[in-house]
């Protein structure tokens, strides 16, 4: 997969409006979400326990933590975007963002972007970018909203 390159602010702003890419698939499975759950110390049944789950949950199986899924954005952000020339990059906020669909453990996520807006503000790129984490094979989006990122270009 080739990756987009983004050079300048001006690189930048030729995309506003347009898709950015579409990043590979990876499985969110039963492990990584127990290693979620020790990590941020929510081990609800419904993430970690897979016979209650099967037995008791509507999905019949246990789902990745909304936060979990969230957070594969930056891993998924990077397979799509390369940003050289940078002295740092902050992620500044999430707007609109909402959950559409859990993800079963061992179902697969990807990510598709593109740039919403971009704004200058006083030399660093502020670039709304509008994503969809999708599910492989399923119609509705596990997770959709706007990442918003401040690019501090050299």
């Amino acid at each position: 997969m080739n990756k987009l390159v983004i050079n300048s602010y001006q690189d930048f702003e030729k995309l506003i409006g347009q898709q950015l890419g579409v990043s590979d698939y990876i499985e969110l499975s039963q492990e990584r979400i127990n290693l979620f759950a020790d990590a941020t110390l929510d081990h609800q049944w419904i993430h970690v326990d897979t016979e209650r789950a099967r037995a008791e949950s509507p999905y019949r199986s246990t789902i990745a933590h909304g936060y979990l899924t969230l957070s594969m954005l930056p891993y998924l952000w990077n397979q799509i975007i390369e940003v050289n020339n940078l002295k740092m990059m902050i992620n500044y906020g999430m707007d609109k963002m909402k959950f559409g669909q859990a993800v079963l453990a061992g179902q697969s996520i990807r990510l598709v972007a593109a740039l919403h807006s971009l704004t200058n503000l006083r030399g660093v790129a502020k670039a709304e970018i509008k994503f969809a984490i999708e599910i492989k094979d399923q119609p509705k989006k596990a997770l959709e909203g706007i990442a918003v990122f401040l690019y501090y270009f050299d």
